[in-house]
């Protein structure tokens, strides 16, 4: 159940153009939060309503998470300095399985590595496969991932780190590689389409985590809707993680 907590700020800085990396010292929140859940952060009075942002860490009684820039809430986030406060609302959602066994393939594109970077941590033997679109973008996610990941494969839309062209261009030819149990992805909703439908060639189960933009983040505003096998359903409260058969 989640839960209001004030956090303080470990740090806040830039990793690549307009993403940042922010840390909180939150030991409470760090242990009751699960790979794939998200938070709802209050950057100012001013701003109404709380922004959602993915967890991408729990470890050492901190919580980790990467936004982008995007608009004047997270640009105001980006200014948050070291040793002030950060009221949250979390963990909110279901999160990831990590209960299965063997070996699981993660598969991210751009902002939708943020919860695998959480996953990674929960696994004892994990491969990732990144996309994004340039080296500058998807650097930073390599050196975060390499302590708890076995591989690293990655994809660059302009070929200027590992191989050109899109993550499901290249994951039939990663999934010769290990005989993998699973396939957790998040990222844009093509992306994860394909992906769902490479795993199910394979007879993998694959579990895909959905960005959607929210307002309440409660399951109240019905903001974040999507069209399941099992009807309409709300990413905020019934995901953000779901079966992959029953929304593709």
């Amino acid at each position: 159940m989640q839960k209001i907590f004030d956090t303080e700020i470990m740090s806040n800085f830039e990793v690549a153009e307009k993403i940042f990396r922010l840390e909180v010292y939150s030991p409470e929140l760090a242990a009751i939060s699960r790979a794939g859940q998200f938070v709802q952060v209050k950057v100012a009075d001013e701003f109404t309503l709380r922004r959602p942002l993915g967890i991408a860490s729990t470890k050492n009684d901190t919580i980790k998470i990467f936004y982008r820039v995007v608009g004047k809430g997270t640009q105001a986030l980006s200014k948050k300095n070291f040793g002030e406060l950060l009221n949250i609302l979390g963990p909110i959602g279901n999160g990831f399985n990590t209960d299965v066994g063997g070996k699981i393939l993660l598969v991210g594109g751009g902002m939708g590595l943020a919860p695998l970077l959480c996953a990674a941590e929960k696994f004892n033997s994990v491969d990732v496969l990144i996309g994004g679109k340039t080296a500058d973008e998807v650097s930073f996610w390599c050196d975060e991932f390499a302590e708890d990941v076995d591989e690293i494969f990655i994809t660059t839309d302009d070929g200027s780190l590992g191989e050109k062209g899109f993550v499901t261009n290249f994951l039939p030819e990663v999934l010769l590689v290990e005989n993998y149990s699973a396939i957790f992805t998040c990222g844009p909703e093509i992306m994860m389409r394909g992906v769902a439908l490479e795993a199910r060639a394979h007879n993998l189960p694959c579990f895909v985590s959905f960005e959607k933009r929210m307002a309440c983040g409660l399951g109240a505003c019905l903001s974040c809707s999507i069209d399941t096998t099992r009807g309409r359903k709300k990413v905020c409260k019934d995901g953000p993680v779901f079966d992959a058969l029953d929304v593709f």
